[in-house]
């Protein structure tokens, strides 16, 4: 018997017996039991990317947050990337069936230039010339706290109004801090404090929100 044989399961076997554990191991989490039933799904994606179901006490929604969201996706039909990682994680067929596009700049020719020419790093360089497909759209920022932080930047001039906000990047520096920042602002936003986070937890909580499109 070959490995494949002894463990591999159907992909939908795999997400059944995945969420089920997932479930039992929250079972006793008082504040996953405070959450909304679509809050609390988006939780378990989450818990299950991550394989870490200490993770959930960090996770932190807004009031409205998952419906902003699911809004958004309805009517802009646009998920904005910080990076190619979150882009490639979320699932191109449920992207399909709801004609939802996405958008994502990180290794374009012109935001090499703008970071070089504005003296920055590609992650902040590729929020701000992704400025323009934000309003109304979900921004999903998965990988660098420089690029949560220049879109909260954008969001306090004025220049951007995101229908939500995804913020999951991980790391050491200014990455508590960032996630922090998001917290504290009147935008919809769903988030992880602390260091971890990162483009599993992002391309997650998008295809999350997309299974609740479809219910």
């Amino acid at each position: 018997m070959t490995l494949v044989d002894k463990y591999a399961l159907p992909p939908a076997e795999i997400d059944r017996q995945s969420l089920a554990m997932v479930a039992e191991s929250l079972r006793d989490d008082a504040a996953a039991a405070q959450l909304s039933e679509a809050e609390r799904y988006v939780l378990h994606r989450i818990v299950r990317a991550e394989g870490d179901p200490a993770i959930a006490g960090d996770v932190r929604f807004s009031s409205g947050a998952v419906a902003a969201a699911l809004g958004s996706l309805r009517e802009t039909r646009k998920v904005v990337t910080d990076v190619r990682m979150v882009q490639v994680g979320i699932s191109r067929a449920a992207l399909a069936r709801r004609d939802v596009a996405t958008a994502c700049l990180i290794d374009a020719p012109e935001v090499a230039a703008r970071a070089q020419r504005e003296g920055t790093t590609r992650s902040v360089a590729a929020v701000r010339e992704l400025a323009p497909q934000m309003s109304g759209a979900v921004v999903a920022v998965g990988n660098a706290p420089t690029a949560l932080l220049a879109l909260l930047d954008l969001i306090d001039s004025g220049q951007v109004a995101p229908a939500a906000v995804i913020g999951m990047p991980v790391g050491f520096v200014a990455c508590p801090e960032s996630k922090a920042e998001l917290a504290a602002r009147d935008v919809p936003h769903i988030t992880i404090l602390g260091r971890r986070g990162g483009s599993s937890a992002a391309a997650a909580t998008v295809n999350a929100l997309l299974d609740l499109l479809e219910d």
